[in-house]
């Protein structure tokens, strides 16, 4: 009787303690099942936050209240988002009539190819073929290749819609961060608590949080600033050259410059077309102005990324490269604040100090 009493016990013990474990367990699942389809918008929001962090700092020692600064940033932010955005809108679709128009009409759009294009290694020769069909019998290429021409426009009109509810979510983010930078203080104060109870004490909490803010801020500028800088490097070439599609075709340049993919996927049939409907020396001093623009990153992001980090260059790039192949577009931020924080941790257990220096001190001392 007594043995199964204390069974009893142990099986009452065992209840007490699994029970409420498991509620907590069910309740954090649950918590985050409902925030996993805003979890992309609320890293945004965080990234925002922090990037734009210093400048509400230095607007509120100017004198300007914490709300207020917040709803400048959140305006300013909205507009630099908005208005690019609406100006490639406009330009792209000012060109679809008259890109419609001579895709059913019977006369070609397409100016015959330049004689240079032959000269292109292994692709010339079938490139010209094809250029000179469209631009000589445009109904016959247009029947032979219509399927793909079709699909190409799907695939366009896709990336198009997608792209609009992007920058749509990015307004979103850049609205929640106003109102975060708003609550800054709040915010840093909570995030400093649980940061304070992972790592053991509030001096290491601010050290990761530092390094976190900074890693984060690094890449803003060495990764998202200089691909801007690119593309409107990029995109003073094309209007000045006079390049159809221009506002699409640098929206495009910042993209692939944020994603870490070289601008030439863009320079290049630019220079070609340049080269075949404007004069050499107009086509030369695009190239030159296309080659200094493609390669600007090269010289911009070892001044910009890791810059007053403790944190090497190469890691914050391994980690952004890396961040994108995992975890897409905010994958940039992610995988650099990872691999930032991994290496921090591991410098730190390279500095600590081993079993056999803490016992040879004290051998020392007596010595």
């Amino acid at each position: 009787m007594a043995e199964q009493s204390t069974a009893m016990g142990s099986v009452k013990r065992v209840i007490d303690v699994v029970l409420p474990l498991f509620i907590v367990a069910l309740l954090v699942a649950l918590c985050v099942q409902l925030l996993l389809p805003f979890a992309g918008l609320l890293m945004w929001t965080i990234i925002l936050a922090i990037c734009f962090y210093p400048l509400h700092l230095k607007l509120m020692a100017r004198g300007w209240k914490s709300r207020w600064s917040a709803t400048a940033i959140g305006v300013f932010l909205s507009a630099f988002i908005l208005v690019p955005t609406a100006i490639a809108a406009v330009s792209a679709a000012s060109a679809v009539p008259d890109l419609v128009a001579s895709f059913q009409g019977a006369n070609t759009p397409v100016p015959p190819p330049s004689p240079k294009i032959k000269e292109i290694p292994v692709v010339g020769a079938k490139a010209d073929a094809v250029w000179t069909k469209a631009a000589t019998d445009w109904p016959a290429f247009r029947h032979q290749f219509g399927p793909q021409l079709a699909n190409a426009a799907r695939w366009m009109l896709k990336q198009a819609a997608g792209t609009f509810v992007a920058v749509l979510l990015i307004v979103v983010a850049v609205v929640l961060a106003a109102v975060t930078l708003a609550y800054s203080n709040a915010v840093r104060e909570f995030i400093n608590q649980i940061f304070a109870r992972i790592t053991g004490n509030r001096a290491n909490a601010e050290h990761y949080m530092t390094v976190i803010g900074a890693t984060v801020r690094s890449v803003a500028n060495g990764v998202i600033g200089v691909a801007f800088v690119q593309a409107l490097l990029v995109g003073i070439g094309l209007f000045v050259v006079g390049m159809p599609g221009a506002g699409v075709l640098s929206l495009i340049a910042m993209v692939l410059g944020v994603l870490q993919i070289p601008v030439v996927l863009v320079t290049i049939p630019a220079i070609i077309w340049a080269f075949s409907v404007k004069t050499t020396t107009v086509a030369i001093i695009f190239t030159v102005w296309s080659l200094v623009a493609g390669l600007s990153d090269a010289a911009l992001k070892p001044l910009l990324i890791g810059h007053g980090l403790e944190v090497p260059m190469p890691v914050i790039l391994l980690g952004v490269i890396g961040g994108v192949m995992a975890y897409g577009l905010v994958g940039l931020f992610i995988g650099a604040v990872l691999l930032a924080v991994g290496y921090v941790l591991f410098r730190e257990w390279l500095a600590a100090p081993t079993k056999e220096a803490s016992e040879a001190t004290p051998l020392k001392a007596a010595e």
